[in-house]
């Protein structure tokens, strides 16, 4: 069961009521394990930055402020899956409301390797976890009633971008590769990448279109809920069941370090 939590108090049907009907605000989602999260300095930043970009005027909510609420609105639960969302207040302009949402953790364990299609589309303000996801979602459900899984973006100029909720890595036989363009980057994908450094695996940022893709052996979604999801197919793009590269990736993921929410007790 959701428990919500806005500034710190209970969250009221009128709070929740304005989450789910404005499409305007942030948001950043992780995975409690042991009261602590996979770089959750990252997760602050993304929503310190995320404010200022759609709250100018607001003064961005801090990281032990956001700390305390996520804390609070934890209870007595040491694993959880958290999302922390700014919303606008339209009676307090310009500050803006933490709301902290908490459900059941969830299994990180891979499901059956994905089978995408490539569509363009480009959201938008893509560097941002935002809540306008009507276009992002209609694709992902088109993808699904058309055989797939999921949907890979693809920008107007051809290149790969991210999945609809998610990142893309590929594997060129020698180092880990990352699209290049307007897309989200995300937390996991931070994360990756830094574990990957620490294990000495080259990775690379580079133009990715659907011509490259035959250059590649191995393909895997990353986000919060799992770092290494394989994907089987991109279109017609087969790829086959590398569970080398799958493993490297979780490999990165278990160099991550996991900050404790609650600083005191």
């Amino acid at each position: 069961m959701t428990h919500a939590e806005i500034n710190g108090g209970p969250a009221t049907l009128e709070d929740v009521h304005r989450a789910a009907m404005w499409n305007y605000g942030h948001f950043t989602s992780m995975q409690v394990r042991s009261g602590a999260v996979p770089g959750l300095s990252l997760h602050l930043h993304r929503l310190n930055e995320a404010s200022a970009v759609l709250f100018p005027d607001a003064i961005p909510p801090s990281g032990d402020q956001v700390r305390t609420f996520i804390d609070q609105a934890l209870g007595d639960k040491n694993d959880a899956s958290v999302q922390v969302t700014v919303l606008p207040n339209p009676t307090r302009r310009p500050n803006a409301d933490i709301l902290v949402s908490v459900a059941e953790p969830v299994d990180d364990a891979p499901r059956p390797p994905l089978r995408v299609r490539t569509v363009q589309y480009e959201r938008e303000l893509p560097h941002l976890k935002h809540l306008a996801t009507l276009g992002l979602t209609f694709q992902r459900l088109q993808a699904r009633h058309a055989g797939f899984d999921d949907v890979l973006f693809a920008g107007r100029d051809g290149s790969l971008l991210e999945g609809s909720g998610w990142n893309i890595a590929f594997w060129d036989g020698a180092q880990v590769v990352w699209p290049e363009g307007p897309l989200l980057a995300g937390i996991t994908m931070q994360l990756l990448r830094l574990g990957l450094r620490r294990l000495g695996v080259p990775d690379a940022v580079q133009t990715m279109t659907r011509e490259s893709l035959n250059e590649m052996t191995a393909a895997a979604a990353t986000n919060s809920h799992c770092p290494a999801q394989p994907i089987a197919a991109i279109d017609e793009t087969a790829f086959p069941r590398d569970q080398a590269f799958t493993a490297l990736l979780r490999r990165a993921w278990q160099e991550a370090d996991w900050e404790p929410i609650r600083t005191t007790r």
